[in-house]
């Protein structure tokens, strides 16, 4: 589990055909759409923006799904 994520941080992630990586865009602590979604997050639940480095697709994902890579 990732927490305290910054926009460029280098992350992976389980995804349908194994495991993506890429970078955080950006934090988000509010209701608001991103990723193609309506997103629930909030200060004490934050949720990150995250952009593939194969696809160069964005995804909302939560804090726990998320691995800090090198």
């Amino acid at each position: 589990m990732a927490k305290n994520l910054r926009a460029g941080d280098r992350v992976s992630w389980r995804s349908h055909g194994g495991t993506a990586v890429g970078r955080v865009v950006r934090r988000i602590t509010s209701r608001q759409k991103a990723g193609g979604r309506q997103v629930a997050a909030s200060k004490d639940n934050p949720q990150y923006l995250v952009k593939s480095d194969k696809s160069g697709g964005t995804a909302v994902h939560k804090p726990g799904a998320l691995r800090k890579t090198s």
